[in-house]
């Protein structure tokens, strides 16, 4: 089994049951396979880690956030690339079939602006699904 994809922060913030991580870019994301597609390789991201232990984090603690299963890592990057990929060949396709360059191109963009809107209004049940653990460096 592949182990899970892991990464180093500094608490940001600490609000009812959730720790704001701010993960900097690592040297390590260099020999990651997935740094290409990654979000984390692209500087700064703060990470929302639902715990029922937000209490005993502070801000400035050092600490390692990591996902729970690696397929939720692959989820989450087939949801945020592939799908929205897939979605805008397809309708460019259909479209172009149908109609001129111009309305093709504006019927592509609004199927894929209507799939990131899906995905924002299913954000609350993704958040159940993708699921990370955190733990206190000493």
């Amino acid at each position: 089994m592949a182990s899970p994809i892991r990464h180093t922060g500094t608490v940001q913030r600490v609000a009812r049951g959730v720790v704001y991580v701010l993960i900097e870019q690592q040297s390590a994301c260099a020999a990651c396979h997935a740094r290409r597609i990654c979000g984390v390789d692209s500087g700064e991201k703060i990470i929302e880690v639902r715990t029922a232990a937000a209490d005993r984090f502070a801000v400035g603690d050092s600490v390692e956030v990591a996902l729970v299963r690696r397929s939720m890592g692959v989820a989450s990057l087939v949801l945020g690339y592939v799908v929205p990929l897939v979605v805008l060949l397809v309708a460019l396709l259909v479209s172009k079939i149908a109609g001129a360059a111009g309305v093709a191109a504006c019927i592509t963009l609004a199927a894929v602006a209507v799939y990131y809107a899906c995905l924002y209004l299913l954000r609350a049940r993704m958040d159940r699904k993708i699921q990370f653990t955190i733990i206190k460096q000493e």
